[in-house]
């Protein structure tokens, strides 16, 4: 398997054909990436145990064959974002009616030849084709052979299959072999851009970031964190504990999580968190317990920041009305 995707990678350079003139693709999301979505995980470069996106940063785990368009939260997923052919072709084929569910180990069985869960692959000539994996069960809306042109709607970002938070794997292929969009030609350069992609417009690359921040008044279960549904609002004057929460992807060992929080009479709580290793997804959390009778009323202010090497990479903030 391994042979075969590293060969796809580099089919181009070794064939000599201009592969940017073979497929344009379009976002296969339609959602505003860095914001509403984001990409989580890239093709796998790395011809050893070991994973390297194109830009050769871990952004990937060891044999992935696609590119990961993930949502932040399962409420996110609940409320429904569409995903959209890259590219006009026709239908091949199509699954639906898995289950949106939390892939564990013990699952193996219930996904046996259906990792790709609810799932949709279009044929582009060629040799060309995309395959459009995890779908929310039930939103599927095309069938084998339909034609569709680019934007054209396939069904919706989910969790089916062997997926442990809601995405869109996209998976490109030649000739039945994995093709990796943002480098098709396998010319990495690290640290900066590949010459060429197959993108009609290339999604930026983001090295990790936040991707949720949140006050609670206890550290939050990660489930409800990952769920959308751990950060409140308002809380009120007897709160036990102020907390402030940072969910966040594409850690580093060796990056930093400032969590801060702000008050009516001026800095509540300030922490640093030193991340120990990489990690695809991770929250933080940081507070202060309430020691007099009850906090000032008023607005306060969370932000929390990743810091890499020194410098900033990603900055959000939340508010709170205490009362």
């Amino acid at each position: 398997m391994r042979a075969a995707r590293l060969a796809a990678l580099t089919f181009a350079a070794a064939a000599g054909v201009p592969v940017a003139a073979e497929i344009v693709l379009q976002t296969p999301v339609d959602c505003a990436l860095g914001d509403a979505c984001y990409i989580q995980q890239y093709v796998d470069h790395d011809p050893g145990p070991g994973a390297s996106d194109y830009r050769c940063a871990p952004l990937s785990y060891d044999t992935h064959t696609g590119t990961d368009f993930a949502l932040p939260t399962w409420r996110d997923m609940a409320e429904g974002v569409d995903v959209v052919a890259a590219a006009p072709g026709t239908v091949r084929g199509m699954r639906d009616g898995m289950q949106d569910k939390v892939y564990a180990p013990g699952d193996s069985a219930r996904v046996a030849g259906r990792g790709c869960g609810n799932g949709v692959v279009v044929d582009h000539a060629d040799g060309w084709s995309t395959q459009y994996c995890h779908l929310k069960r039930g939103s599927v809306t095309v069938r084998s052979g339909d034609r569709v042109a680019a934007g054209t709607v396939l069904g919706q970002i989910g969790m089916s299959g062997r997926a442990d938070f809601p995405h869109l794997e996209l998976i490109l292929r030649k000739d039945d072999a994995p093709v990796d969009p943002f480098d098709p030609d396998g010319q990495i350069t690290c640290g900066a851009p590949s010459d060429h992609t197959l993108w009609e417009t290339p999604p930026a690359y983001r090295p990790g970031g936040l991707l949720d921040v949140g006050f609670s008044d206890a550290v939050p279960e990660y489930d409800a964190i990952k769920a959308g549904e751990a950060a409140r609002a308002q809380l009120p004057v007897t709160a036990p504990a102020l907390v402030v929460f940072g969910y966040a992807f594409g850690s580093q060992a060796g990056d930093e999580m400032h969590l801060r929080i702000d008050g009516p009479v001026g800095t509540v709580i300030e922490h640093v968190a030193t991340l120990d290793r990489t990690q695809a997804l991770l929250f933080r959390a940081t507070g202060k317990r309430l020691r007099d009778a009850a906090w000032p009323a008023g607005q306060y202010r969370a932000t929390v920041t990743m810091v890499r090497d020194g410098q900033e990479i990603s900055v959000k903030t939340a508010e709170l009305e205490v009362r």
